[in-house]
């Protein structure tokens, strides 16, 4: 007997920030799809997932609770893997980079990088995002602004080990142009080359010593690894790699990956910064890394300060696990975002699960005991209208088995409910209630119901990838088994003779749409009322999700600091004398600010919410002592003080009473 071929694939680990909102479930769900058809397809499949734990961030968020970061990685790192499990996910390790294995072997690989002189010691000044946990060069930021989340960076200085990620990047790019199938989409795959790796790589930065919560460097203790380093290397650990050569099984087994899934906000840490670690320790690459689009929500991503996130428990618990999963399985194109809404779980549960899907099930069943007492037979009297349905059948289990091996999750999916649209279809037009009404045509009635029972249970079979629980109940229905891949391409292998549930079950009950939104806005408006507003969303390139998705906000505190800390900022009234948009900038506003006998040309990120004539004679609150800064190519000498609204939305601070320019806020 030959060995099985073996499929190694994982997604990426979740940031520890928060629970995980629909949009960071959909990349689990989509993985569970993959793995559970590459078993179909007679696969060894090993599917790992798991959570990112360290950095910064997570520091922050500990203390502004009073927590450990351990105690708080814990708690979110159980909630991920509730809603992981929830979703009815098949993964085989769930790994943690808090686990003590993945902590050593990530020190033996920073030391090893370190004594082959890939990594060396050195400073760094640059412009951080404390969300993002990553370092920019002016040059690199979009509007003055991170080019990852868009949010604010800060100057920073500090010492730190850096990775020569220029001395592999020819190798790289020779490796990217002689495998095509490397990067996929192939969007992707033009970004990374024209965007980072053709215009010459800049060393990385793989330390941090602002922070203690990472993975100390052994030899350096000051020094804590930096998050990609650290995370990126859970694809070996989760295997047993071991930087001495001492590999576990399963890292000599399944490695290289067959598929790294990824979200496509992460793909250049995950085709770039990978790639050059693993060619470093002369590990070979990955076979693939594909980078999904996101699933939004309205038209824009789910972000708590918008108010729009939406949790996977939250729908299951209106939907039930299998409508959840086939919605966003469904919903989400190969290389563009996918859109979720209230209103389209519900049109898609009526239309696709309770019409198409649902209702032929109930009807082939309810037929087969009023027709034949539950007795399913082939009556071997056939018409052409019957090899037209055998035919869409094998064409689509074919055409199905395609889509999934060129990741068109959505186009497989599609293909399966073609077998059902062509099921009913099959029914009106042989009219099983007319035909039972002649005795003569009893057999062309048995072999009509016969040639359902196996078309549903090919369907059936072919579905258990995506929803799992519905093609469970459906076979038990027809009292079959799940059909095995390789012998879909067969039809007729129902056993003549079987007989089906006496009780049909109802797979996918209608809803109306009014009651289910006027059950929506009663749990919000309950959630705003008792401020029970679910933990922030589990996405560490959105940062945005760690406000409230109630109208009011919640604040969030941050580190408690002392009165000399807050001394050392000055605020001060200013005088707007004379605004302008910034050229090549959606977002900036340059404003002249007359504060006291100086005036100060400060950039504000507030385009969007006024118009630079609109500026002209307002009294604003300004940060004054501020280290200038150079954003969009423009000198910046102050920051205007704003607050931002659940939605967005920017509002200047103005004094309530009209004061001299100048004039000290204290």
């Amino acid at each position: 007997m030959n060995p099985k071929k073996i499929f190694y694939m994982t997604t990426a680990i979740a940031y520890t920030s928060g629970k995980p909102h629909i949009g960071n479930t959909y990349e689990i769900v989509l993985a569970d799809s993959i793995a559970r058809f590459k078993r179909a397809q007679g696969y060894d499949v090993r599917f790992q997932t798991g959570t990112d734990e360290h950095g910064q961030k997570i520091q922050m968020k500990a203390e502004a609770l009073g927590m450990t970061p351990k105690e708080f990685v814990d708690d979110v790192a159980g909630q991920i893997k509730g809603i992981w499990d929830l979703m009815n996910t098949s993964y085989d390790k769930f790994i943690r980079t808090t686990d003590s294995d993945h902590e050593k072997q990530v020190q033996k690989i920073f030391k090893k990088l370190y004594d082959q002189g890939d990594i060396y010691k050195g400073y760094y000044e640059g412009l951080y995002c404390t969300p993002c946990e990553s370092f920019w060069t002016p040059s690199q930021l979009v509007d003055g602004k991170c080019p990852d989340c868009g949010r604010e960076v800060q100057p920073a200085k500090e010492e730190a080990y850096f990775f020569r990620m220029s001395k592999y990047a020819d190798r790289l790019i020779e490796h990217i142009n002689t495998h095509p199938e490397f990067i996929q989409p192939v969007s992707r795959k033009n970004e990374m080359m024209n965007n980072f790796l053709l215009p010459g790589l800049q060393d990385l930065c793989v330390s941090r010593t602002s922070f203690r919560w990472g993975i100390p460097v052994d030899f350096d203790p000051r020094h804590v690894v930096y998050v990609w380093l650290d995370a990126l290397t859970n694809y070996i650990t989760g295997l047993g790699y071991d930087c001495d050569g001492n590999h576990g099984e399963l890292y000599r087994k399944y490695w290289p990956a067959d598929l790294h899934l990824i979200g496509k906000d992460i793909i250049r840490f995950h085709t770039i910064y990978w790639p050059i670690f693993l060619m470093a320790l002369d590990i070979p690459l990955p076979k693939q890394v594909f980078g999904h689009p996101w699933l939004l929500q309205g038209d824009g991503k789910m972000s708590k300060s918008k108010g729009n996130v939406l949790y996977a428990d939250t729908l299951v618990d209106f939907f039930g696990v299998d409508a959840v999963r086939y919605f966003v399985l469904h919903e989400m194109p190969f290389d563009n975002d996918g859109v979720i809404s209230w209103e389209l779980m519900v049109e898609r549960l009526n239309s696709d699960l309770a019409n198409i899907l649902g209702n032929l099930v109930n009807r082939t069943i309810s037929m087969s005991n009023k027709y034949f007492g539950g007795e399913v037979r082939n009556g071997d009297v056939s018409e052409a209208v019957d090899d037209d349905l055998k035919a869409v059948v094998l064409e689509s289990v074919h055409k199905a088995d395609a889509k999934m091996n060129a990741r068109r999750v959505a186009d497989a999916l599609t293909e399966i409910f073609n077998i059902f649209r062509r099921c009913n279809k099959y029914i009106d037009e042989t009219m099983p209630w007319a035909l039972a009404k002649d005795e003569t045509r009893r057999d062309r009635l048995a072999t009509v119901l016969y040639n359902l029972a196996e078309a549903i249970t090919i369907g059936g079979s072919l579905i258990e990838s995506f929803m799992p629980e519905t093609s469970e109940k459906i076979l038990r229905q027809l009292n079959t088994g799940k059909r095995e891949l390789a012998d879909m391409d067969r039809f007729g292998l129902y056993p003549s003779g079987n007989r089906v549930t006496d009780k049909p079950e109802i797979l996918f009950a209608r809803m109306n749409i009014k009651e289910v939104l006027a059950k929506v806005e009663a749990m919000q408006e309950a959630e705003a009322a008792s401020g029970s507003a679910d933990a922030p969303a589990a996405d560490a390139k959105n940062p945005d999700d760690t406000a409230t998705e109630a109208d009011e906000p919640a604040l969030t505190l941050k580190p408690e600091i002392t009165y000399d800390d807050f001394a050392k900022l000055q605020f001060a009234v200013g005088e707007i004398i004379a605004c302008e948009a910034v050229p090549k900038s959606k977002k900036l506003l340059c404003s002249q600010v007359k504060i006291g006998n100086q005036v100060r040309q400060i950039l504000s990120g507030i385009k969007a919410w006024y118009k630079p004539e609109e500026m002209v004679g307002k009294k604003v609150m300004v940060v004054v002592n501020l280290k200038p800064a150079k954003l969009a190519g423009m000198m910046s000498e102050g920051m205007l003080l704003c607050a931002e609204g659940p939605d967005g939305s920017l509002a200047l601070m103005t004094p309530e009473k009209d004061i001299a320019s100048g004039s000290e806020i204290c």
